[in-house]
């Protein structure tokens, strides 16, 4: 069994980053938007503002109260839209229940969508000509390819149909020549659809749901998720029972996470260039 470290991946990418920063005439900045005190979104975007430090990109945060209204949030994020030092802005979810998530990504710049969620970059993904990707399914095929999993060909099924990973990640997938079946939660018959691939990703957000029963022998698992259970943390997958008849299977952590946070930052960089170039 191959444990698929997503750390060893972003690190290779992050050296490749580092030389095409070099080579940038511009220090690119991102803007995260946090609405809010909710402590897991604040540890998420304490990583990424790190990260930004560590590259010597500046990552700021733009910290506004719970109270903030939807028409605040999008004059600040128009405010972020028109300043030109500010190449990615990342507005970072769940939103308060009062705002309306789809109309604030569609508030920004399709060039300094650093999550790659706008209709635009949504659009570019399904048409074949994507400029910025979302973070986990770009990190996902990235890390795929850094340890060798074919993927022209082979039979892949997403659980999950979110717009952030398992639609996009469909996408990409198919995109690499793979047949692609897409699974939710009104799939009849799941277990014989995920028992036939050769490559599983696991998006659907129930902790430990995937079990030994739901896949085949020698499958590439991917797993996605992430929950706290008795202050541990696990995926979507029930990894020690898993992992013995897998040939290769993502962590939790320190799998899929750090693979996310890489391609943010390779999103920065490549929104910074295409800002450059307008």
């Amino acid at each position: 069994m191959k444990l698929l470290e997503g750390k060893k991946v972003a690190e290779f990418i992050y050296s490749k980053l580092l030389l095409e920063l070099s080579l940038l005439s511009v220090v690119p900045r991102m803007v995260v938007v946090l609405v809010g005190k909710d402590p897991a979104s604040q540890t998420y975007v304490r990583s990424k503002t790190k990260k930004c430090m560590d590259l010597g990109i500046r990552g700021e945060t733009m910290e506004l109260p719970d109270s903030t209204s939807e028409a605040e949030l999008l004059g600040k994020i128009r405010e972020l839209n028109e300043d030109k030092t500010v190449h990615g802005i990342l507005v970072q979810l769940p939103l308060p229940s009062h705002i309306n998530k789809t109309r604030i990504v569609r508030e920004i710049h399709s060039l300094k969508d650093v999550d790659g969620l706008t209709p635009e970059n949504t659009g570019r993904l399904w048409q074949g000509d994507a400029q910025l990707v979302p973070c986990t399914p770009a990190g996902i095929i990235e890390m795929l390819k850094f340890y060798g999993i074919p993927i022209e060909g082979a039979r892949a099924v997403v659980v999950g149909r979110s717009e952030i990973v398992g639609k996009p990640i469909a996408n990409l997938l198919l995109g690499h020549q793979a047949t692609v079946t897409i699974c939710h939660s009104k799939t009849h018959h799941l277990a014989e659809e995920t028992k036939r691939a050769d490559i599983l990703i696991a998006a659907m957000g129930k902790a430990k749901f995937i079990g030994p029963e739901m896949v085949r022998d020698g499958a590439t698992v991917i797993d996605v998720g992430i929950h706290r259970i008795n202050d541990k943390l696990c995926g979507d997958v029930d990894f020690e029972k898993v992992a013995p008849k897998v040939g290769a299977i993502s962590p939790v952590p320190g799998g899929v996470g750090p693979m996310t946070i890489a391609m943010l930052m390779k999103n920065l960089v490549t929104a910074a260039k295409l800002q450059q170039e307008k």
